[in-house]
């Protein structure tokens, strides 16, 4: 075993850190993952620094070599799992950090990067409900609402299951990621919980379990980043230098899991004041070159898409 996961196994204990690293390559969401893509980087912070964050930056360095740039506290969790077997609370303080994905070849050999719709494939909405979940999955939650006897506890889990997936007069809210997975949790539809029952369904279904609840972890990062991205830059940290806006488009929506209309997209840019042209035009061999743009320099102090819905096809 290399001595960085070495160090990463040994480090668990009562109270753990953990990073969720995000970045966009190729307009595809993605999640820095270690120990085969079961957990997320996680272990003992040290050595402590003065500030938290940078302590945080040093640490996640150490631990995969991944540089970082943003950063910020998630939440703390209790992972009630591994609470439940040692009769102690373990506890994890959670941070996400927005990055330039690096080459595979220059992490530390237990790191790797994965598509984050390979934990959530149900996420992706880009082409609207995947077919299993209509299929497979909502028959399953209506199951599981029918098994209450309580009539109010069964209106209350019928009103989660609309609202959680845009079924009865509720909108598919893209944000709402944690609420998705805590709602299949409870049902037993998801291998993490207790009381999973066999549905049939695999990974590419059902998604990559993950250790250490680190799933629901991962869960309340893309929601909490879905919700920043709409009255937040924080996209820029995602981005290169300079780019189109398709790729700016397309990278918004390998986020939010929502395809955006074009025009109405480019208009909103154009009227937040976001971007502005480089004066430069991409380079390419078919079709017609398209202006780059770049952040401009005050766009961290401003709110992105002025806390609106993003403009999605209908």
């Amino acid at each position: 075993m290399p001595a960085s996961e070495t160090s990463i196994t040994q480090n668990e204990g009562a109270s753990e850190l953990v990073a969720v690293l995000i970045a966009i390559t190729r307009f595809s969401a993605r999640v820095l993952t270690v120990l085969d893509g079961q957990s997320l980087p996680f272990g003992a912070l040290s050595p402590v620094h003065r500030s938290l964050q940078s302590g945080v930056r040093q640490w996640v360095k150490t631990q995969t070599r991944q540089p970082m740039g943003y950063v910020e506290q998630l939440y703390t969790f209790v992972d009630t799992t591994r609470t439940r077997l040692s009769g102690h609370p373990v506890l994890y303080v959670s941070y996400l950090g927005l990055v330039k994905e690096i080459d595979e070849s220059q992490l530390e050999a237990h790191a790797s990067w994965q598509d984050w719709y390979f934990y959530f494939p149900w996420e992706d909405h880009r082409q609207g409900l995947v077919p299993w979940v209509t299929q497979t999955l909502l028959p399953q939650l209506q199951d599981w609402i029918s098994q209450e006897s309580d009539p109010m506890a069964r209106i209350n889990r019928q009103r989660r299951v609309d609202m959680c997936w845009g079924l009865n007069g509720f909108d598919w809210v893209e944000e709402h990621v944690l609420l998705r997975y805590e709602l299949m949790y409870e049902a037993g539809l998801i291998p993490e919980a207790p009381n999973c029952r066999d549905i049939g369904l695999g990974h590419a279904e059902i998604g990559f379990p993950m250790q250490r609840d680190h799933r629901r972890v991962l869960a309340t990062a893309m929601s909490r980043l879905r919700a920043k991205i709409k009255y937040r830059p924080v996209i820029s940290e995602l981005m290169p230098a300079e780019f189109t806006l398709f790729q700016l488009q397309k990278s918004i929506e390998g986020l939010a899991g929502v395809e955006l209309h074009k025009q109405n997209f480019r208009r909103l840019m154009q009227h937040q004041d976001l971007v502005e042209e480089t004066g430069k035009m991409t380079a390419q061999d078919r079709g017609r070159p398209a202006r780059l743009y770049r952040f401009k320099d005050h766009v961290l102090l401003e709110n992105i898409l002025a806390g609106s819905k993003l403009p999605q096809i209908k």
